[in-house]
C-alpha cells in the first residue's frame, strides 16, 4: 500500500509539475504565442511548425488546440489551417517527452532552486513567472525520477502480476486504460512518460506500454473535444477534425507493435527510449503523413457538423467558458464582447436624435429596451473577468482585465443615461407637443454628432490602444465643454427674448445638455488608462488637484 501512495503521489507530482510548466509559460508569453501562432497560418507546412514550437514551449496540444480553435471561431482561418497546426502540436509534445525521457535527475535540484529564489524574490514580475516555470521543470524531473523508484518494489506484488495478466495481449483494454489515464491527468506528456518509466522499470510489459502510449494519445484528443464541448461549431469541429486525425493512426500504428517490439527495440538503448519513440513515430506520422488530407478531413467534418443557420437577430457570442484556461485568450474574447456591447450603445445613441427630430415613439421604445441588452452584457462580461485567474496574467494582461472592465462600467452607464434621455423627450416633448426651436435643435444635433464621433473614436482607442487617438479623444472633451458652454449661454439669451418654443423646452434643452456633456466625460475616460501606460497624461489643472486629481472630478463644474 505504502508503494502504491508512493506511486500516486509520484504521478501527481508529475501532472502539478506539467501544469506550472504550462501556466507560467502562458503567463509570460501567452499573447506572444498567439500572434506567432496568427502570423504563421498562411500554408499548412509553416502551420504545423508553428504548431511545433508553440506546443514544445506550453507543453500542451491542448492549450494549442484552444488557441487555434479560437481563430477558427473569430473566422480569421480556415478550418484546413487549424488542423494543420494540430499536426505540427502533436509533434510538439511527443519531441517533448522524448527531452525528458533521458536523464536529467541532476537537474532537479538545480531547476528548483533558481525557480524558487526566483518566484520569492519577484512574484508579480516577469522573473517570478519564469521561476515558476523552473519550479514546473524541477518537479517533474523530481517526480519521474520517484516514478521509477516507486515501481521497483511494485514488481514484488503479486497483485501487480495478476493485472498484468488480466491485461496481457488485450490492446483494446491497454488503449482504454492509456487514454483514461490522459483524460484524468489532462496531459498526454504526463501520461507518455510515466508509462515510458513504468516500462523502463519493467512494472509493464512493452507491447502493454505501446498500446498504452496509443490510448493516451486518443484521451489527449478526447480531452479536447470533451473541453470544447459547449463551445461554438467552428471550434468544435477543430477538436473533432483532429481526434480524427488520431483515430486514423491508432488504426494504422496498432497492427504493428509487433514489429516495432521485433525489428526497433533492438536496435534502441533502452525500454523507456522505445516508448517515447515510438510516441514520436506515431505522432509523426499521422502528423507528416496526412498532413495531405487536412482539406478532405475539413470537409467531412464539415458535413458530419454542419454550421447551423444563423437565426434573425443572431449573433456570435465571444465569451467562451473553454477558453478561460488560457487567460490571454479569454481576455481578448472580453474585448470582442466588449465591443460588441459599445455596438449596441452607439445604436441607442445615434437613434436619439431621429426620436427628437420625428417624435417616434415606437423608436424610443426600442431604444429603451436596448437598455436591459447593455446590462445584460455588463453582468456577463463581469462576471466572466471574475472566472479569468488573475494570477495566470501577465502585467500588460492584469492591465488589460482593468481597462476591459472599466470600458464596460463606462458602457453601462452611458445606456443609463440615453435611456433616461429617451424616456425625457418621451414626456418633456412629444406627449406635450413640444418643437426645439431651429437654433436649439441645431445646437443639439451638432453636440450629438460630436458625441457619436467621439463614442467611435473612444472605442478604437479602447481596441487599439494608440496614445495619439487617446490624445485626439481628450482634445475632443475641451472643445465639447466649450460648445457646451456657449450653447447654454445662447440658450438662456433666447429665453431672454422670450422665444416660445425655447421657453417649452427650457428643462429638456438644458437637461439634454448636462446629459450628452456626462456621457462625453464616460467616453473621454477610455483615454487614461491608455495616455497613463504610454507616459503621456497631462498635468491636472489647479482645479483637479485641489480636489484630489481625479481626472473624473474635473469634467463637473
Amino acid at each position: 500500500m505504502k508503494h502504491l501512495l508512493n506511486l500516486l503521489a509520484a504521478v501527481a507530482l508529475l501532472i502539478w509539475g506539467t501544469q506550472l510548466v504550462r501556466t507560467g509559460v502562458l503567463r509570460v508569453f501567452g499573447a506572444n504565442l498567439r500572434t506567432i501562432l496568427a502570423k504563421s497560418l498562411g500554408n499548412r507546412f509553416t502551420a504545423a511548425l508553428a504548431g511545433i514550437g508553440v506546443t514544445a514551449l506550453v507543453q500542451s496540444s491542448t492549450a494549442t488546440s484552444l488557441m487555434t480553435a479560437s481563430f477558427v471561431g473569430q473566422g480569421l482561418i480556415t478550418l484546413p489551417a487549424a488542423l494543420a497546426v494540430m499536426r505540427g502540436a502533436d509533434i510538439g509534445t511527443a519531441l517533448m517527452a522524448l527531452l525528458f525521457s533521458q536523464d536529467l535527475s541532476w537537474l532537479s535540484p538545480v531547476f528548483i532552486f533558481v525557480g524558487v529564489v526566483l518566484y520569492v524574490s519577484s512574484k508579480a514580475t516577469t522573473a517570478g513567472r519564469v521561476g515558476q516555470v523552473f519550479i514546473g521543470l524541477g518537479l517533474m524531473l523530481l517526480a519521474l525520477e520517484r516514478v521509477v523508484q516507486a515501481t521497483e518494489p511494485m514488481m514484488a506484488s503479486p497483485i501487480t502480476h495478476l493485472i498484468l495478466e488480466t491485461m496481457a495481449s488485450d490492446l483494446t483494454a491497454e488503449i482504454i486504460v492509456g487514454a483514461i489515464l490522459a483524460i484524468v491527468s489532462y496531459s498526454s506528456l504526463a501520461v507518455v512518460l510515466l508509462i515510458a518509466a513504468m516500462a523502463d522499470t519493467q512494472v509493464v510489459p512493452l507491447g502493454m506500454a505501446l498500446g498504452m502510449v496509443l490510448g493516451a494519445n486518443l484521451g489527449n484528443g478526447l480531452a479536447a473535444v470533451l473541453t470544447m464541448a459547449k463551445s461554438s461549431v467552428e471550434v468544435r469541429q477543430v477538436t473533432i477534425g483532429n481526434m480524427f486525425f488520431k483515430i486514423m493512426g491508432v488504426a494504422l500504428m496498432a497492427p504493428f507493435i509487433g514489429t516495432w517490439i521485433r525489428y526497433v527495440e533492438p536496435l534502441l538503448p533502452g525500454t523507456a527510449h522505445s516508448v517515447v519513440l515510438f510516441h514520436l513515430a506515431y505522432n509523426i506520422i499521422i502528423s507528416v503523413g496526412f498532413i495531405g488530407l487536412t482539406q478532405w478531413v475539413a470537409q467531412l467534418i464539415s458535413r458530419v457538423l454542419p454550421k447551423p443557420a444563423p437565426a434573425p437577430g443572431d449573433r456570435p457570442h465571444h465569451l467562451d467558458p473553454s477558453a478561460l484556461g488560457t487567460p490571454s485568450l479569454a481576455i481578448s474574447f472580453a474585448v470582442r464582447e466588449a465591443l460588441y456591447q459599445a455596438d449596441v450603445v452607439e445604436t441607442m445613441l445615434v437613434g436619439v436624435m431621429h426620436v427628437i427630430r420625428d417624435n417616434d415613439e415606437a423608436q424610443a421604445e426600442r431604444l429603451r429596451k436596448m437598455d436591459d441588452e447593455v446590462d445584460t452584457l455588463y453582468s456577463s462580461i463581469k462576471y466572466y473577468l471574475t472566472k479569468v485567474p488573475r494570477d495566470d496574467l501577465g502585467e500588460k494582461e492584469s492591465r488589460r482585465w482593468t481597462d476591459i472592465l472599466s470600458f464596460t462600467i463606462n458602457m453601462e452607464q452611458i445606456g443609463d443615461i440615453v435611456e433616461r434621455i429617451i424616456q425625457d423627450i418621451e414626456e418633456k416633448k412629444i406627449r406635450r407637443g413640444f418643437k426645439f426651436s431651429e437654433a436649439g435643435l441645431r445646437e443639439i444635433s451638432e453636440l450629438h454628432q460630436r458625441l457619436v464621433n467621439n463614442l467611435r473614436l473612444g472605442m478604437s482607442v479602447f481596441l487599439n490602444g494608440n496614445v495619439r487617438d487617446a490624445q485626439r479623444l481628450l482634445e475632443e472633451k475641451a472643445l465639447f465643454r466649450n460648445l457646451e458652454r456657449s450653447y447654454a449661454t445662447n440658450h438662456l439669451m433666447r429665453l431672454s427674448e422670450r422665444t416660445v418654443q425655447s421657453m417649452e423646452t427650457s428643462s429638456l434643452h438644458i437637461d439634454l445638455i448636462s446629459d450628452m456633456k456626462r456621457i462625453n466625460s464616460l467616453i473621454c475616460s477610455i483615454a487614461y488608462p491608455i495616455l497613463e501606460q504610454g507616459g503621456a497624461l497631462p498635468t491636472p489643472r489647479p482645479r483637479d488637484q485641489q480636489s484630489g486629481g481625479s481626472h473624473l472630478q474635473s469634467d463637473h463644474p
